[in-house]
C-alpha cells in the first residue's frame, strides 16, 4: 500500500502528538492532588488505574501510527530522489529505457 505525501506527514504528525499529550496526561494524572486519582492513605483509585489504562493505550497505537507516517515519509523521500535525474540509480533507468548514456559516444 502506498500512502499520499500529506496523509504520511498526517501520520507522523499524529504520532508526534501522542506523545506529547499523553505523556503529559500522565505526568499531571500522577500528581494530581484533586483525591480523584489517589485516595487519603495515597494508594492509586479506580480513576487512576482506568485513565492510566486509556492514556498507555493510545501512547502506544498514537507511537505505532507515528512509525507507519515516518516508514511512509522515508519512502517517499528515497523515492523521489531515484526519480530525479541524475539520482543514485540515474545511468541504470537510462540503459533500461534504452537510451545511451551520457558518456558514450557513437
Amino acid at each position: 500500500m502506498r500512502l499520499s505525501r500529506t496523509a504520511s506527514w498526517f501520520l507522523l504528525a499524529f504520532g508526534v502528538w501522542s506523545w506529547f499529550i499523553w505523556v503529559s496526561f500522565v505526568r499531571n494524572l500522577w500528581k494530581n492532588g484533586s483525591g480523584l486519582a489517589f485516595d487519603a492513605a495515597g494508594d492509586p483509585t479506580s480513576y487512576f488505574w482506568v485513565h492510566l489504562t486509556l492514556a498507555v493505550t493510545s501512547f502506544l497505537l498514537g507511537t505505532a501510527v507515528g512509525v507507519l507516517g515516518l516508514r511512509s515519509v522515508l519512502a517517499l523521500r528515497r523515492e523521489s530522489r531515484t526519480d530525479r535525474p541524475g539520482g543514485a540509480d540515474g545511468a541504470d533507468r537510462a540503459d533500461r529505457a534504452g537510451r545511451p548514456d551520457s558518456d558514450t559516444s557513437a
